[in-house]
């Protein structure tokens, strides 16, 4: 059934076919055909317009008209979809997952310390690693990110309880991983996803200092101010900065 609601439209008059738009929707309701930027179904456009300033020519706009109601759901299937692993070994690490929440009255009876071996994870997704995660994940869209240094979840003891509880957490080694992919990475979540705040948490040493500096980058290369918490952990895990 269909309704009266707002959606994109393309002009393709106008539309170069860059493709800026695509990387700038973060429900792939978008993709290029035949060289213009096309909506792939109404289902998947939430019609709010975050793709509109990625466009250099103008052509997107949104209008009114009748269409088949956003689904969610099937956007969260399309993403999925969309970022099937393309390894050779087809590493299930790169698939797309959301892990339930606990429920409001599990969350209340939580007991405020565990028995040993009977700790729950606070991890609500999966890939975890910041370059097996699209910028168009659906589990980011409004997250609270918690950027971590790939050691310090071995460092600090009670990271599920004390840092990642409500977070999105993406992680990685700013001294062995794509230092210039990660910046673009975190411009294009910037722009699309809605960010509300981001918390980096690295290590002590000097290589470790260029994860903040990597995510700084990504939002000034998205235009964006995001408030940003940093986190420092000496290699035995204690916090040594917390600003």
């Amino acid at each position: 059934m269909k309704i009266l609601r707002k959606i994109i439209e393309i002009d393709e008059e106008l539309c170069n076919g860059c493709g800026n738009c695509v990387t700038g929707c973060a429900e792939g309701a978008l993709q290029i055909v035949d060289g213009k930027a096309k909506v792939v179904a109404d289902t998947f456009c939430d019609g709010l317009g975050a793709c509109i300033g990625e466009c250099p020519t103008g052509a997107l706009c949104i209008v009114e008209r009748e269409a088949a109601p956003f689904d969610e759901e099937a956007v969260k299937k399309h993403l999925t979809e969309k970022e099937k692993p393309t390894l050779p070994c087809g590493c299930p690490s790169t698939h797309i997952r959301i892990f339930d929440k606990p429920s409001a009255c599990e969350t209340a009876n939580k007991p405020a310390h565990f028995e040993a071996g009977r700790e729950e994870s606070s991890l609500t997704h999966w890939p975890i690693q910041i370059k097996l995660i699209p910028a168009g994940a659906p589990f980011l869209k409004d997250a609270d990110l918690l950027v971590l240094a790939d050691c310090t979840a071995v460092a600090f003891p009670t990271l599920h309880r004390d840092l990642l509880t409500g977070k999105v957490v993406m992680m990685g080694c700013p001294k062995f991983d794509d230092v210039q992919g990660y910046a673009g990475k975190f411009a294009d979540i910037c722009k699309t996803a809605g960010i509300k705040s981001i918390t980096t948490v690295v290590m002590e040493v000097p290589c470790c200092s260029g994860l903040p500096f990597i995510v700084k980058k990504g939002m000034e290369e998205a235009n964006k101010k995001i408030p940003l918490h940093e986190i420092v952990l000496s290699i035995r895990g204690k916090i040594l900065k917390n600003q």
